[in-house]
């Protein structure tokens, strides 16, 4: 994703995407700690990274506009992200919340053309949250990374087989995955400033200089990496939600929709095999407010859509009142488990 988190705040603020914004803790606040988790484009034009300090940020852009991180938001959205991502592959491994590899040799779309499905799902992703993702699209996990950072926002970069060597010759150095702060200054003092030069040095060398990480460059300048998407693990969540425009405007509207969702999620859970013991259901009102509210049981919850119905609409009308409309509802059941059995309440007497 561009910029994941800033683009998220701009999205639900609309006035911060003209100006410099950083998602940290205003170090002004907090005694100048705190580090940046990312920061929008126009912030990143003054020097502003994630993981810098705060404070640093702040010396380099005065007039930025400081933003904590709304976790529970950015969560969210990654989860209705994935969503999508399952709609063409179940073989994903989530790196972030805002990156993501996902095999398509085979896909559900049934799609030859890799590229047009990359594009597909641009398109999908932007129309669902108004949100820009950068793609690349190669035949291994490091190359697939290196290309989707090479045109960002909202690129889409190949790299074939048969341009690998060109491509990874000319990548300076800093963009290799893992070289950082510390082993870059290294790479310099040894004259390495593009993939050219790391590719004379031999593997022993490279192994001398950095140890382990060097016989993973040795590998990764040729192009070399065999590790498989490592998508067979648990999922937590699995929820839907649907912006609306124009707003809801009355809770017999918000009673439809949630009816819709709750069969939405029910049909998700039983084709993945899962069970829930929480719900959570999430309002955004039509000043972009978003409020999240969860409950959790002690048994799975059934899976039927009208027990999971109306267990939401009961969490929805304990939130506050909507006073101008609702941009957005949602049901997410979490604390999942496979579904191998059945939960089954039985009455327990003394004789």
């Amino acid at each position: 994703m561009d910029a994941f988190f800033a683009s998220i705040e701009e999205r639900e603020h609309p006035e911060l995407a003209q100006v410099p914004l950083v998602i940290a803790k205003d170090p002004r606040h907090t005694g100048g700690h705190g580090v940046v988790t990312t920061a929008n484009y126009h912030a990143r034009q003054f020097g502003v990274h994630s993981a810098m300090p705060a404070s640093q940020a702040l010396e380099l852009c005065p007039d930025a506009i400081f933003k904590a991180p709304d976790f529970p938001l950015f969560r969210s959205v990654s989860d209705q992200i994935h969503e999508i991502f399952h709609e063409y592959t179940d073989r994903i491994e989530t790196v972030a919340l805002d990156e993501a590899y996902l095999d398509v040799t085979t896909n559900k779309q049934d799609l030859d053309d890799t590229l047009l499905l990359a594009h597909w799902l641009q398109s999908e992703i932007w129309e669902k949250t108004h949100l820009t993702c950068s793609t690349g699209l190669s035949y291994s996990k490091f190359l697939a990374k290196e290309a989707s950072d090479y045109r960002k926002p909202a690129g889409v970069t190949v790299i074939n087989p048969e341009d690998a060597h060109e491509f990874l010759m000319a990548l300076p150095i800093a963009k290799y995955r893992g070289v950082g702060k510390k082993t870059l200054p290294k790479m310099e003092a040894l004259g390495i400033k593009t993939g050219a030069d790391l590719y004379r040095f031999s593997e022993l060398e490279l192994m001398n200089q950095f140890g382990k990480f060097g016989y993973f460059l040795y590998r990764r300048v040729r192009g070399i990496d065999e590790r498989p998407v490592e998508y067979q693990r648990e999922r937590k969540s699995i929820g839907k939600e649907r912006t609306y425009n124009p707003s809801l405007q009355s809770r017999g509207e918000v009673q439809t929709q949630l009816q819709k969702l709750a069969e939405l999620v029910v049909a998700a859970l039983q084709a993945h095999q899962k069970h829930g013991k929480t719900i959570v259901v999430k309002v955004r009102y039509q000043d972009f407010t978003t409020i999240t509210k969860r409950v959790t049981e002690t048994d799975f919850f059934a899976l039927d859509a009208q027990t999971l119905y109306e267990r939401a609409l009961a969490i929805f009308d304990e939130l506050p009142p909507a006073t101008a409309g609702i941009r957005l509802v949602g049901i997410t059941v979490t604390n999942l488990a496979e579904l191998n059995f059945q939960t089954i309440n039985l009455p327990l007497t003394t004789r």
